[in-house]
C-alpha cells in the first residue's frame, strides 16, 4: 500500500505547528491569542463606537436617524482629513502640532485669492495647497538637518502659520466665500446618486477580494500559510452587505456626502501607500527602530520630511474643505478644537503614539468617534465643557489600552 505524500508545513509554521482543528473553535481561540499578544486592532474603537451609539440612541431616538447621520457624515470631513495626515507622522513616533494653523492658512488663501483677489477656483486651491507642501519640506528640513525635536518644530510652526493668519485676514478678521463656490457646493450641497452608492459599494467588496486573493497567490508562492478561500469570500460578503445597507439606510434622507465619499477615498489611497509601498513599509521600519531602519539601509531622512509634507498638504486640504463647510475664512478658522481634535482622532482610532502602529483607518474610525459624541451631546442640549472631559476620557482610555497592548507585545517578544 503506497503512503500518502506529505504536504510540507509552510515556513511560517514550521515553528508552530498547528494542532487545533480547523473551524470556529480554532478561529475563536486564534482570536484570543492576538489579543492576549496585544494584537487587539481597531476591537476597542469599533466596540466604542457601538457602545456609544447604543447609548445616546437610548436617550434620544433621533441619534440614529438618517437626516442626523449624514450630518455625522458631513461634519467628519474636514477635521478626519486633518487626521488622516497626522497618521504617517504619528507612524515615525512624530507629531505636527501645527496642523490646525495650516488648516487655518488653507482656508484663509482660499477666502483671498477667491473674494480678495478674484482668482480663479482652481488657482486658490491649488496656492493653499502648495502652502502646506513648502511647510512640510521646511519642517522636515529643519527636522532632519538640525535635530530640533518635531515637537518644538511644530510648536514654532504653530505660532508663525497663527501669526500669518492674523496678518493676511487684517482688521475684518473674516472673508465670506460665495455659496456659487464649487467648494461650498461639494462640502454643503453635493451628494453621491443613489445608484453609484450601490454601484461603489459593489466595487469596494470586489476590491477586497480580489486584494485578498492576491495576497493569499503571494504567500503560496514563498511558501507561507494563507487564509481559505470561503473565509475571504465570507467577508467579502459581510463587507458587502454591510456598505449597502449603510447606503440604503442614508439614501433614505438625502445619502452620501460627496465630501465623505472623499475621505473615504483618501483613507483608501493612504491605506494602499502605507501597506503596498516600499515608501510605507519604510515609515513602518522607522516607527519600530530608527537605528534599525538606517542599518537596513533605508534613507530614513527621506521618511521624515515625506511624513510631514503629506501631514501638511492634507492639514492645508482639510482648511479648504472647513472653509467649504461654513462658506468663510476667518481668524477662528483652524484654532480651538481643530488641533486637539485632529489628533485624537488620529490616537482614538489606533494609532500608536509610540509609532509603528496605526492605520489610515486609524483616522476615520477615531473622528466618527469624536463627531458622534458631539452630535449626541448636542441632541441632549448638554455644552462642549461635556464634550470635552468625555473626548479626554475617551483619548485617555484609547492611550491606556495602546500601552498595555505594547507591554503584551514586548512580554510576549514581538517588540
Amino acid at each position: 500500500m503506497t503512503p500518502a505524500p506529505q504536504v510540507a508545513t509552510p515556513l511560517d509554521r514550521q515553528d508552530e505547528r498547528l494542532i487545533q482543528p480547523a473551524g470556529p473553535r480554532a478561529v475563536a481561540g486564534s482570536f484570543a491569542r492576538r489579543v492576549r499578544d496585544g494584537d487587539v486592532g481597531s476591537l476597542p474603537v469599533v466596540i466604542g463606537l457601538l457602545f456609544i451609539a447604543v447609548i445616546f440612541q437610548a436617550l434620544n431616538s433621533t441619534f440614529l436617524a438618517p437626516a442626523n447621520l449624514v450630518n455625522i457624515a458631513g461634519d467628519c470631513v474636514a477635521v478626519g482629513v486633518i487626521a488622516l495626515g497626522l497618521v504617517p507622522v504619528l507612524l515615525t513616533a512624530q507629531i505636527d502640532l501645527s496642523v490646525g494653523s495650516m488648516s487655518g492658512i488653507g482656508s484663509t488663501l482660499l477666502g483671498i485669492g477667491l473674494v480678495v483677489h478674484g482668482w480663479p477656483a482652481w488657482e486658490a486651491v491649488a496656492a493653499a495647497l502648495a502652502a502646506g507642501v513648502v511647510t512640510g519640506l521646511v519642517y522636515g528640513a529643519v527636522f532632519v538637518r538640525f535635530g530640533v525635536p518635531s515637537f518644538v518644530v511644530t510648536l514654532a510652526g504653530l505660532l508663525s502659520l497663527l501669526g500669518l493668519q492674523l496678518k493676511l485676514l487684517g482688521a475684518n478678521g473674516s472673508i465670506n466665500i460665495p455659496f456659487s463656490t464649487f467648494i461650498v457646493r461639494f462640502t454643503q450641497q453635493m451628494y453621491l446618486p443613489r445608484p453609484a452608492s450601490y454601484v461603489i459599494s459593489a466595487v469596494i467588496a470586489a476590491a477586497y477580494l480580489a486584494a485578498a486573493l492576491a495576497r493569499n497567490r503571494r504567500r503560496h508562492a514563498a511558501n507561507l500559510s494563507t487564509r481559505p478561500l470561503a473565509g475571504d469570500a465570507a467577508r467579502s460578503a459581510a463587507l458587502l452587505a454591510g456598505l449597502l445597507f449603510a447606503c440604503w439606510y442614508l439614501n433614505r434622507d438625502r445619502g452620501i456626502p460627496a465630501s465623505f465619499a472623499l475621505l473615504i477615498a483618501l483613507v483608501a489611497i493612504l491605506h494602499y501607500l502605507l501597506t503596498r509601498t516600499l515608501w510605507g513599509r519604510a515609515v513602518f521600519a522607522v516607527g519600530g527602530s530608527v537605528e534599525g531602519a538606517r542599518r537596513a539601509g533605508l534613507k530614513v531622512n527621506r521618511v521624515y520630511v515625506s511624513v510631514f509634507v503629506i501631514c501638511s498638504f492634507l492639514a492645508a486640504l482639510g482648511g479648504l474643505l472647513a472653509a467649504g463647510r461654513l462658506a468663510s475664512a476667518s481668524i477662528s478658522s483652524g484654532v480651538g478644537d481643530t488641533n486637539l481634535d485632529a489628533i485624537a482622532a488620529a490616537v482614538i482610532g489606533g494609532t500608536s503614539l509610540f509609532g509603528g502602529r496605526g492605520s489610515a483607518y486609524s483616522a476615520l474610525l477615531g473622528i466618527m468617534v469624536i463627531q458622534s459624541i458631539a452630535s449626541g451631546l448636542t441632541l441632549l442640549n448638554l455644552d462642549s465643557s461635556v464634550r470635552y472631559m468625555i473626548t479626554g476620557g475617551v483619548l485617555m482610555v484609547a492611550v491606556i489600552v495602546d500601552s498595555i497592548a505594547r507591554r503584551s507585545r514586548a512580554a510576549h517578544g514581538r517588540g
